[in-house]
């Protein structure tokens, strides 16, 4: 009941990407069932996309703490352009198509969602293709990362092109976001 009334948009948001992994076989088709009711639920698009929009400049606002050393350097999840724009892309697009496209909730990977976007018209072909390289190569680098157990961090010069790929996709979506 809370899903379907009174949950927050953030809160749908995370439902894009999430998926049982393990516990009682009958309890796990029961959220699954539950997760795709909720996404293919029927939303206002200026509701969805002022919801979206606030939870991401609250992140910016309240989350971002500076890890870089200066300038040169990109919060590859968290910086516009990154990680976290793409997701919100895709999260938005899935939550605001799903009730007309309901393959877009068959998936819970930002890859095969870019995919399922671009396969129901609701993404450019051109536009999957720059959000996907960008997402895989800042995941790459983010592993490695983590792997040298360092931050998550790129240089920005390395990343500039990507980036405003990725924030003039983002922009065409969700308007009102902060550029570099």
């Amino acid at each position: 009941k809370y899903q379907r009334e009174s949950a927050w948009t953030w809160e749908h948001q995370a439902l894009v990407r999430a998926r049982p992994v393990a516990g009682d076989l009958a309890l796990r088709n029961k959220l699954e069932a539950l997760r795709l009711e909720v996404l293919r639920l029927p939303r206002p698009d200026r509701e969805l996309h002022d919801d979206v929009v606030s939870m991401r400049l609250r992140m910016y606002e309240h989350g971002h703490s500076p890890l870089t050393g200066g300038d040169d350097e990109f919060d590859l999840k968290r910086d516009p352009g990154g990680i976290v724009d793409i997701e919100f892309i895709v999260q938005y697009l899935v939550l605001r198509h799903a009730p007309e496209h309901l393959a877009l909730t068959l998936s819970t990977d930002v890859v095969n969602l870019l995919a399922a976007l671009q396969e129901n018209h609701l993404l450019l072909a051109e536009d999957a293709d720059k959000l996907q390289r960008a997402y895989l190569a800042y995941r790459a680098e983010v592993h490695r990362s983590v792997l040298r157990d360092q931050p998550a961090l790129g240089k920005s010069a390395e990343h500039a092109d990507r980036r405003c790929d990725v924030i003039q996709i983002r922009d065409q979506f969700l308007s009102g976001l902060p550029a570099l």
